[in-house]
């Protein structure tokens, strides 16, 4: 293709076509970013509850309040990063999209770039995962009921 001679339907819909795959992968990674951002929201709840208990709190109870605010703002920040990375990636896939049909239509040579994108933007995603399950983890042993509680037994009257 010139940059000023018309471009073909059957082009248009070829490139449609290699771009459809990166498409399917920003709605996954949305997909994502919707499970991260009701997790963000449910530690943001959290950590509201607690504030005025950790401020009204003194002693043994203070301090288990306090262990429990510092572990949510470790989650907070966790998967502020993994909805970052996924961010990322997901702009990454929109340059590749863009590159793919720019490419088509200019008869351009993006093909490293484009390559290159793809893998930083699954480079990306893989970190946003991997930092999503670190805070998975970080959460559920967040979670564990203390011994104290577990051994708890009632006094005879």
């Amino acid at each position: 293709m010139f940059p000023g001679s018309p471009t073909s339907v059957t082009t248009v819909a070829q490139i449609i076509q290699l771009a459809v795959a990166p498409v399917f992968l920003l709605a996954g990674i949305g997909a994502f970013l919707n499970v991260c951002a009701g997790r963000l929201s449910r530690i943001v709840d959290r950590s509201r509850e607690i504030e005025p208990l950790l401020i009204a709190s003194r002693g043994a109870e203070h301090d288990r309040w306090l262990g429990e605010i510092r572990v949510l703002d470790r989650r907070m920040a966790l998967v502020s990063r993994a909805i970052f990375l996924s961010v990322l990636a997901a702009v990454l896939i929109c340059a590749v999209v863009v590159l793919l049909f720019a490419a088509g239509l200019t008869n351009a040579h993006f093909g490293t770039a484009i390559a290159l994108l793809f893998i930083a933007s699954m480079i990306a995603i893989g970190l946003g995962f991997a930092v999503f399950l670190v805070e998975t983890r970080v959460g559920s042993r967040a979670v564990r009921i203390r011994s104290e509680l577990l051994a708890h037994e009632v006094e005879p009257d």
